[in-house]
């Protein structure tokens, strides 16, 4: 890449990151409802009143307008300059298509009330989002070299476990925002125990919110097999084995700062830390899942079906 596409692809994952940590912002302070329910002005007017639920709300609709000309520059100049690679052809559409459902499902919970479930998957959206501006960047930024590591292939069973940890990430990320949008963070006020009781059951919000910690202790555990089964090719794809060991350090410190942010009962930087720490997560376990996957120019030059040659893409 160019110095300049270089910078504009890098200041699109920044942004988008910011953006997140922003819809967090305005999540965690409850400043949804800064700006009233004007959508994109704010309670009518075009600069905010000097409030802070209105100056936050604002201040994240502002910097998500940036970050939307950038993803559409990004995407411009990643079509032009790269599309014979097919990750590039693939991820490039997907990052248009979440930058527009981000922003869409914004402003459908600005103009309409939407329910608890709804409001919740806005942050996972967010994420995917995310990961369709950092993959292409990290993509091109490996070099062939370190791209070719892709050539040499992973086990069914590894690439499985990959796929379905990623998954259950994401499933994480969603029990995580739906404790924050019912108000269940305080429910279970103490840690590791839950109102003093090792179960307290699934009822009620301390149901909710224990069910958020029984889906991070197990996604602690599933990623440690990950790491234990992606060690057994660490000299064929390091690629593979440091990017688990760092999605296991990621969800450990996930749960730490989820821990830190019961026990100083809500402080918001906890808070923004555990949002930031879950964001890069996501960014490790879909870079693993794109990793997994055979470079497609290797797909291509596979034996199709019928014992004919398929075609090599030029």
């Amino acid at each position: 890449m160019t110095r300049g596409v270089r910078w504009v692809v890098w200041a699109s994952v920044v942004g988008m990151f910011v953006v997140i940590l922003m819809g967090a912002l305005v999540t965690k302070t409850g400043s949804a409802d800064g700006c009233g329910d004007s959508w994109p002005l704010c309670d009518g007017q075009l600069l905010p009143a000097w409030e802070r639920e209105a100056l936050i709300e604002f201040s994240h609709r502002v910097v998500s307008g940036i970050e939307g000309i950038l993803v559409v520059a990004m995407a411009v100049l990643l079509w032009r300059g790269f599309k014979q690679h097919r990750e590039i052809r693939v991820l490039v559409p997907l990052a248009l298509l979440f930058l527009f459902l981000q922003a869409a499902l914004g402003a459908m919970a600005v103009v309409w009330p939407q329910p608890k479930t709804v409001l919740a998957l806005h942050f996972g959206i967010s994420l995917v989002a995310f990961a369709t501006v950092f993959l292409p960047a990290v993509f091109l930024e490996q070099g062939d070299a370190f791209r070719a590591l892709r050539g040499r292939p992973v086990t069914r069973s590894l690439r499985r476990l990959i796929w379905f940890a990623a998954l259950y990430v994401y499933v994480i990320v969603y029990s995580g925002a739906y404790v924050r949008h019912t108000g269940s963070d305080l429910a279970c006020p103490d840690f590791p125990l839950c109102n003093g009781s090792l179960f307290p059951g699934f009822s009620g919000y301390v149901g909710i919110h224990f069910a958020h910690r029984l889906l991070a202790f197990g996604g602690i555990v599933l990623l440690t097999a990950l790491v234990l089964a992606a060690r057994r090719m660490r000299g064929e794809r390091p690629d593979i084995y440091r990017g688990a060991v760092w999605a296991l350090w990621g969800i450990v410190l996930q749960a730490a700062s989820g821990a830190l942010s019961v026990l100083s009962r809500l402080a918001l930087p906890m808070m923004m830390l555990h949002s930031a720490i879950v964001t890069l997560l996501f960014g490790v376990v879909t870079y693993l899942c794109l990793q997994s996957l055979p470079p497609y120019e290797l797909l291509e030059s596979q034996p199709a079906k019928g014992g004919k040659q398929a075609s090599v893409s030029g």
